[in-house]
């Protein structure tokens, strides 16, 4: 039987790698996305039609949901989704986030530390709340897994961005503990912390450090290249199989060596 995942922020970027590798490997997937730009983000989201045309290409394995991981309500109804049209719920992506920065955090203005935290923090938690029960109803031996999106700037500071390093902590800081509150269950919690990947938060990056290329963020990691969305999918994905029992509190950095 399929396993069945639920994926937020799936419009593009390294969510939409991630919805794509899993069903081209026989996953069914609720693909999550706000599909709305939002205050304290200062360039262009996702849109409904990217989403619409990701989940049209998995037809029977693949449902698009339009939901801000902000209200818990809705992120219990994409889940839902999962449970009535596919069964269940075994692994849950939390890959829905936003950049703001470009000043020092004195300057950081609240409606931007909102964005960051209520998206990138809040959008994780209100995940882990809505699937992490539906997981436990499940007998053991379980196989359940959580994989948030961190980021490198959880493990180093980054100039002007501030408010983003401690969201991207908190993000690892929330995986670690809901690890240790899942000890014994067979259910798993891991974060995975990509380098400078190619999507467009890293284009909002640079013109935070009003670059005009986004290929000079290349020369920090050891690859001496910018990763590509399916490199970091192909980690999260991992740690969604029932092979990656022993991952479990800890970051897999799929950083290019950004943090060697």
């Amino acid at each position: 039987m399929s396993r069945v995942a639920v994926v937020t922020g799936a419009a593009r970027g390294i969510g939409a790698a991630v919805v794509r590798q899993l069903a081209g490997s026989g996953w069914r997937v609720v693909a999550v996305d706000v599909c709305a730009d939002l205050p304290g983000a200062d360039y262009s989201l996702g849109t409904r039609e990217q989403l619409r045309e990701l989940a049209e290409q998995w037809p029977d394995a693949v449902r698009e949901v339009f939901a801000d991981v902000r209200d818990e309500a809705a992120v219990r109804r994409a889940v839902e989704v999962a449970v009535t049209e596919f069964g269940g719920v075994d692994a849950e992506v939390a890959a829905a986030a936003v950049m703001a920065g470009g000043r020092p955090l004195w300057e950081t203005t609240d409606e931007e530390w909102d964005a960051l935290f209520d998206v990138g923090v809040r959008g994780v938690a209100n995940l882990a709340r809505a699937t992490v029960p539906v997981m436990l109803e499940k007998p053991q031996p379980r196989t359940g897994r959580f994989v948030a999106l961190a980021s490198s700037a959880a493990h180093r500071g980054l100039y002007h961005l501030a408010g983003y390093n401690a969201a991207k902590h908190a993000v690892v800081g929330l995986v670690r503990g809901l690890a240790t509150d899942l000890r014994g269950t067979g259910i798993t919690a891991t974060a995975v912390s990509p380098g400078s990947t190619r999507t467009d938060m890293l284009t909002a990056t640079a013109a935070c450090y009003d670059l005009a290329d986004v290929e000079e963020f290349s020369r920090h990691q050891l690859v001496e290249r910018l990763l590509e969305p399916e490199e970091v999918a192909a980690a999260v994905c991992w740690l969604c199989a029932e092979e990656s029992s022993a991952i479990t509190g800890t970051v897999v950095h799929a950083d290019g060596g950004f943090t060697a």
